[in-house]
């Protein structure tokens, strides 16, 4: 009798140790509005394979590119009610939802690719992520990027009168549209997946895109007119849901957070390591090059600022951080 209880009580306490670790292994879902042959997708990719191997093959993530999950601010309301775990998101939606990240896109911030990676590993861009949890619900683990904002045209482009009541394709959200309003254009948001045959059939005059983005999805094809102005950069954050970061024990969260961004890094040196073989890429293409400079948008980068400067507090932290960066 004794014996048998000895072995009911092994098998039990055995029992329960497979349901600890059971309920500990997660099948974490991610979401991004990239292609799956896009940089960001890849790397989400490889998050899943380093995170399955540091966990021991205890965690795995399923990652739904293009949009399967819907639009970003569909994600962000996933993210928030704790439906979806992880996403990598444009800071577009971000900015939104706490000003404070507009500042990140303000125009001419940074002088070019490497400027922008090095911003974004800056002790004041680190800085800004603790404030998502408590205004978004959303854990920030890491920035990536998508390179440096160009023009692409279906007409010329040759001074900033031009871009007068062009319909611009934007990214939606507020320091992009406020920066096309006040050089004259009609900001017209429109998913990814919708841009080419957007240009094709006249829907936009124009798109605000990187050089990979415009090269590996073809847009140069229906419009023929590149303005390289590298007015803009183009930050990612990689986010956990903050539901489901309340989950987990403190090494799970950093093993997450170890992956995570070391991934989201990997997409910045990525933009680094391309960016100007792209460029040179899109030139060898029977298209118009037109290299400006800060000047070209002197007046919709002052309004700009009068516009940003008071609810974007981070502002001159963030300008202060890159004219030292800078030197």
């Amino acid at each position: 009798m004794t014996k048998l209880k000895t072995l009911m009580t092994a098998a039990v306490a055995a029992s329960l140790t497979v349901t600890a670790v059971t309920a500990q292994a997660r099948d974490f879902r991610l979401g991004l509005v990239t292609p799956q042959s896009h940089i960001w997708s890849q790397e989400a990719e490889g998050f899943a394979e380093a995170l399955n191997e540091r966990s021991g093959g205890e965690h795995s993530v399923s990652i739904f590119p293009a949009q399967q999950l819907g639009n970003e601010a569909q994600m962000v309301q996933q993210l928030q009610a704790g439906s979806l775990d992880m996403a990598f998101l444009t800071l577009a939606e971000i900015s939104n939802r706490i000003p404070d990240f507009g500042a990140l896109y303000a125009p001419f911030l940074v002088e070019d690719i490497d400027h922008a990676a090095a911003l974004l590993r800056s002790e004041v861009a680190a800085e800004m992520l603790e404030a998502m949890p408590g205004q978004t619900g959303l854990v920030g683990v890491g920035y990536g990027m998508a390179g440096m904002r160009q023009i692409l045209s279906r007409q010329p482009i040759d001074s900033a009168d031009d871009l007068s009541g062009l319909k611009v394709r934007i990214t939606p959200f507020d320091p992009i549209r406020d920066f096309y309003v006040a050089a004259g254009a009609a900001p017209t948001p429109l998913p990814l997946p919708a841009v080419y045959d957007a240009l094709a059939n006249g829907q936009v005059d124009a798109i605000d895109m990187d050089y990979d983005s415009i090269r590996l999805l073809e847009f140069y094809e229906q419009a023929d007119n590149l303005v390289v102005s590298n007015h803009m950069m183009f930050p990612m954050v990689a986010v956990v849901s903050g539901r489901v970061w309340g989950q987990l024990d403190n090494a799970d969260r950093e093993l997450i957070r170890g992956a995570m961004a070391e991934h989201a890094d990997n997409i910045m040196s990525h933009f680094q390591e391309h960016h100007e073989a792209w460029g040179e890429e899109l030139r060898g293409q029977d298209i118009t090059v037109t290299e400006v400079g800060p000047d070209f948008f002197a007046d919709a980068t002052a309004e700009w600022e009068a516009i940003w400067a008071p609810k974007a507090t981070y502002l001159p932290l963030l300008r202060e951080a890159a004219a030292e960066l800078a030197d």
